[in-house]
């Protein structure tokens, strides 16, 4: 059979801004027959991360991230329809997914690799599986749950940046949900800071492009910083962590103003600011999501009844057909989505 796939074009460097041309779209062909315990797939959606950015490196500068291979098949979050089973609990028709579906129209898995998913559970919407119900609202969640010591009557404020992405947006809704009294954003236009303030319930949003980010922080948040979720790094983190109070916390999600550089993770912070985070106790520690595994399946349903109760409110960005998954990735890393960015392979 003959399908399409996207495969690593080139590698940026290490300190290099992908670009669209760094993927190149081929065709390919999967076996006609699938063999005992297999499934064959066909892809309908497939996720655009900015982790994804650390596996275009030969070392990914992780120990749970393989590098992506030149002239490989690229891979990552996948959602797709069962066309053809040799897998006891999976049957055609099935919908499934995957944390590292091949980026290509169809292709042949191993069933137990897959998780099946109930459509009723998102309203029917299987890319929200990417999103906001997969590992993006996990991270969102178990980040403010297990990092952010949100109280409920606490009287604390939440400052979210990257806000606007696809973490950023629901994190920010989810510090309300679980107690926090004001939540501010910092993103980067003001169409994306109306729709946290006017869609997604943000207190205030800041256009770090437009606007003096200290100065607008010491307005909003005259009783400082309580909790911090980190999507960015550099000189905005720098900037909230000097207005955060004694015994803060920041929750480390991403840095994604660090990832097209050389340096550790997580990026040292500079040392004024270093001294500000020891002096005023505030915790800062790595949060990888997949450490806690055992609270998925709690946590993805509670991210589910948000959703139909709508009390979570999902952006997407999506772009149509597997050729523009390189631009959607270039687009992405140079922040041009809301929400989280989908590629529509096949309806």
């Amino acid at each position: 059979m003959i399908i399409q796939r996207v495969v690593l074009n080139s590698r940026p460097g290490k300190n290099g801004v992908p670009v669209a041309e760094n993927f190149r779209l081929e065709q390919s062909t999967v076996a006609d027959m699938i063999q005992a315990g297999q499934v064959r797939v066909r892809t309908l959606y497939l996720s655009v991360d900015p982790y994804m950015r650390c596996r275009m490196n030969e070392d990914t500068g992780s120990d749970y991230l393989l590098p992506w291979q030149l002239s490989q098949v690229v891979d990552g979050g996948g959602v797709g329809v069962v066309e053809e089973s040799k897998h006891h609990d999976l049957a055609k028709g099935d919908f499934v997914t995957s944390f590292n579906w091949p980026w290509q129209t169809v292709a042949i898995l191993d069933g137990s690799l897959l998780q099946k998913l109930v459509p009723q559970l998102v309203n029917g919407r299987l890319s929200y599986f990417l999103g906001a119900a997969g590992i993006t609202g996990l991270t969102a969640l178990l980040g403010v749950r297990e990092k952010g010591h949100v109280a409920v009557g606490a009287n604390q404020t939440m400052v979210v940046s990257g806000a606007a992405g696809a973490c950023g947006s629901l994190a920010g809704q989810i510090g309300r949900l679980e107690g926090c009294s004001r939540v501010v954003g910092i993103a980067g236009t003001d169409e994306k800071c109306s729709i946290l303030v006017q869609e997604m319930g943000f207190d205030a949003a800041i256009n770090y492009k437009k606007e003096d980010v200290a100065k607008q922080l010491r307005e909003l948040c005259p009783g400082g910083v309580d909790v911090y979720f980190d999507n960015v790094g550099g000189d905005i983190s720098d900037t909230v962590i000097s207005q955060m109070n004694q015994n803060s916390h920041i929750i480390l999600c991403g840095q994604i103003s660090q990832y097209n550089k050389d340096v550790p993770y997580p990026p040292p912070l500079p040392p004024d600011i270093e001294k500000i985070r020891k002096e005023r106790n505030i915790t800062r520690e790595r949060f990888l999501v997949l450490n806690y595994m055992d609270k998925q399946e709690a946590s993805v349903l509670q991210l589910c009844q948000w959703i139909q109760e709508g009390k979570l409110k999902v952006r997407e960005t999506t772009v149509e057909g597997l050729a523009n998954i390189g631009a959607a990735f270039q687009s992405m890393m140079n922040g041009g989505n809301i929400g989280k960015q989908i590629v529509s392979v096949s309806k």
